[in-house]
């Protein structure tokens, strides 16, 4: 059998940062990038007597999320002791949600190019994250063979929102493509910045595989702590090979941890899987259950507005799925319509919101005026910037007109020609995409100040001839 003829299945575990201004259980400030150590108490280093008292906004942010995933509210959360011995969980337990979490049964549909898919969301709790282990020396630098590793408490108590999919996703591109899509709700909503470079935002990625028609699932593998998009597509096609050759040669599957080594594109088994059981879950005695108020569910309720899924579906039919998604999972969808408003071309507005920085929503109007007027590239790079941080007036931009006389444009465009013709070559080889390159240095030349459509324009008939 070939790995085609075996399915894969993916499942999420997500967990985001929450962005309150106090840890989950004490009030000891959360700042990113304090000196080590430096944001701790009692409670949060689990001092005998220390007692938690829950954040409210904490609370509220994690009900936000689930009404955004369309998830069952609950109408009585309790918080679970999750009982296990790390060094950077100094009470031996992790104060979490387990059979009555905040948030039930929900689901996130992703766009794509032939429909929409539905997601499953199983769960969304609150908890609070572990402190921070950082493994120096060794040959890795990881747990495994590093010389010391040491324990930053500052991260320890922080609100941390955990998000559990179905294992529904099937393929690395789809899983990577509901993450992007999760990740801007989350942003957008305002309740984590969710930078995976950070660390506010990370995923366990449960990969196992299975014959096509096969009913349940066989033992899968945990990818743990996850922080790059890119890694975490690279891991799920890594895992997917391996277990498909261990079972293609017969091996038995065990459920385990596993570690992703982008080097080497392998992943190697870290601990074997625990189980609820192995976790002894029970009721945490020192925290009364969370009964949201029907009132503020819907206060909250209210204030999810379109999701990016949703803006996808309505910008791609003036875009195109592709344009539509890129927009989408940026958050620069709102420049485009603001310009498209203002009577952009919707294409020329995209590439606009993509490659150009945020700006004044109050500009929209002058920086549409000059968008489509002939001005020069310096023009337009300076009324950019301004519209950034003030009011502009569009008239001070207009009056740098680009050069489109062609009989001025002629000889540089040909001693571009002359200066560059390898380029010149590719280009009548069929690469296209050569004809940008030839653009900017004709625009070098003149200062910014050439006509780009006309300068392209030439060029093509130029080299067609």
């Amino acid at each position: 059998m070939a790995e085609a003829d075996w399915e894969l299945v993916v499942g999420l575990e997500v967990h985001a940062h929450l962005k309150t201004r106090t840890k989950m259980f004490c009030r000891c400030a959360l700042e990113y990038g304090a000196a080590e150590n430096t944001h701790t108490c009692p409670v949060c280093l689990a001092h005998p007597g220390a007692l938690p008292v829950p954040n409210g906004r904490a609370i509220e942010m994690t009900i936000l999320l689930g009404l955004a995933l369309d998830c069952e509210i609950a109408e009585r959360a309790v918080f679970a002791r999750k009982n296990y011995f790390y060094p950077d969980l100094p009470k031996g337990y992790q104060i979490s949600q387990y059979e009555h979490p905040l948030c039930g049964r929900g689901a996130l549909r992703i766009p794509t190019a032939d429909g929409d898919r539905e997601i499953g969301i199983v769960r969304a709790h609150l908890e609070e994250d572990a402190a921070k282990t950082v493994h120096a020396g060794g040959a890795t630098g990881r747990s495994v063979g590093a010389d010391v590793s040491l324990v930053d408490f500052n991260r320890g108590g922080t609100p941390l929102l955990e998000i559990v999919s179905a294992p529904d996703l099937r393929s690395a591109e789809e899983a990577v493509w509901f993450l992007r899509l999760l990740r801007q709700t989350i942003v957008e909503l305002g309740i984590s910045d969710a930078e995976m470079e950070k660390g506010t935002l990370r995923a366990d990625v449960n990969v196992s595989v299975r014959l096509p028609g096969e009913e349940g699932f066989r033992p899968r593998w945990e990818i743990k702590n996850m922080n790059s998009f890119t890694f975490i597509g690279r891991a799920i096609g890594a895992a997917f090979r391996q277990q498909v050759a261990a079972h293609e040669a017969g091996e038995t599957l065990e459920q385990s941890t596993y570690d992703y080594d982008p080097d080497t594109d392998r992943l190697t088994v870290h601990r074997s899987k625990e189980e609820a059981d192995d976790y002894r879950y029970f009721p945490e005695p020192d925290l009364v259950p969370v009964e949201p108020p029907a009132e503020l569910v819907e206060s909250l309720r209210g204030q999810v507005a379109e999701r990016p899924a949703d803006r996808i579906r309505r910008l791609a039919a003036e875009l195109g799925f592709e344009s539509a998604s890129e927009l989408g999972t940026t958050g620069n969808e709102w420049k485009a319509e603001a310009l498209a408003a203002e009577g952009v071309e919707w294409k020329a507005a995209a590439a606009i919101a993509m490659n150009r920085g945020d700006f004044l929503p109050e500009n929209a109007a002058a920086l549409a005026k000059v968008v489509q007027a002939n001005v020069t590239r310096e023009a337009l790079d300076e009324a950019f910037a301004a519209a950034a941080t003030g009011r502009i007036d569009a008239e001070t931009y207009l009056a740098q007109t680009a050069v489109s006389d062609e009989s001025a444009l002629d000889p540089v465009i040909q001693g571009v020609l002359d200066a560059n013709p390898e380029q010149v070559q590719t280009y009548l080889g069929g690469k296209e995409g050569v004809l940008g390159f030839l653009v900017g240095q004709v625009m070098r030349e003149t200062q910014g100040k050439a006509d780009p459509k006309v300068v392209n324009r030439l060029l093509r008939e130029k080299l067609g001839r």
